[in-house]
Protein backbone atom coordinates (compact mmCIF):
# COMPACT_ATOMS: atom_id res chain seq x y z
CA UNK A 1 0.00 0.00 0.00
CA UNK A 2 2.20 3.14 -1.11
CA UNK A 3 1.44 6.26 0.92
CA UNK A 4 2.81 9.50 -0.69
CA UNK A 5 2.96 12.65 1.37
CA UNK A 6 2.79 16.13 -0.29
CA UNK A 7 3.89 19.36 1.29
CA UNK A 8 2.39 22.29 -0.84
CA UNK A 9 1.98 26.25 0.09
CA UNK A 10 -1.08 27.45 0.33
CA UNK A 11 -2.73 28.90 -1.91
CA UNK A 12 -4.16 25.45 -4.52
CA UNK A 13 -7.38 25.69 -5.08
CA UNK A 14 -9.56 22.34 -4.63
CA UNK A 15 -9.63 21.60 -7.85
CA UNK A 16 -5.95 21.87 -8.42
CA UNK A 17 -5.32 19.32 -5.65
CA UNK A 18 -7.99 17.32 -7.03
CA UNK A 19 -6.52 17.14 -10.54
CA UNK A 20 -2.79 16.55 -8.50
CA UNK A 21 -4.57 13.40 -6.34
CA UNK A 22 -5.44 11.84 -9.71
CA UNK A 23 -2.28 12.24 -11.54
CA UNK A 24 -0.14 11.11 -8.61
CA UNK A 25 -2.49 8.20 -7.76
CA UNK A 26 -2.25 7.08 -12.16
CA UNK A 27 1.38 7.60 -12.10
CA UNK A 28 1.96 4.80 -8.67
CA UNK A 29 -0.88 2.70 -10.20
CA UNK A 30 0.97 2.42 -13.39
CA UNK A 31 4.27 2.44 -11.81
CA UNK A 32 4.22 0.06 -9.40
CA UNK A 33 1.39 -2.32 -10.80
CA UNK A 34 -0.88 -1.46 -7.80
CA UNK A 35 -4.80 -0.34 -7.52
CA UNK A 36 -5.89 2.77 -7.57
CA UNK A 37 -7.57 2.02 -4.19
CA UNK A 38 -4.29 1.01 -2.80
CA UNK A 39 -2.65 4.54 -3.12
CA UNK A 40 -3.05 7.13 -0.28
CA UNK A 41 -1.98 10.45 -0.45
CA UNK A 42 -1.64 12.97 2.36
CA UNK A 43 -1.53 16.34 1.28
CA UNK A 44 0.18 19.20 3.98
CA UNK A 45 -0.38 22.64 3.50
CA UNK A 46 2.00 25.15 4.90
CA UNK A 47 1.93 28.52 5.16
CA UNK A 48 3.96 31.16 3.25
CA UNK A 49 5.70 32.41 6.63
CA UNK A 50 6.29 28.73 7.50
CA UNK A 51 8.67 27.79 4.60
CA UNK A 52 12.06 29.56 3.57
CA UNK A 53 15.06 29.42 1.27
CA UNK A 54 18.25 30.93 1.80
CA UNK A 55 17.72 31.83 5.20
CA UNK A 56 14.43 33.88 3.77
CA UNK A 57 10.71 33.45 4.41
CA UNK A 58 8.46 32.47 1.44
CA UNK A 59 6.31 35.25 2.83
CA UNK A 60 8.98 38.19 2.92
CA UNK A 61 10.28 37.34 -0.70
CA UNK A 62 6.66 37.78 -2.24
CA UNK A 63 6.31 41.07 -0.56
CA UNK A 64 9.28 42.29 -2.14
CA UNK A 65 7.96 41.95 -5.09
Amino acid sequence: MPIVQIELLTGRTLEQRRAMAQKVTQAITESLNVPPEAVSIIIREMEHDHYATAGVLRSDREAKK
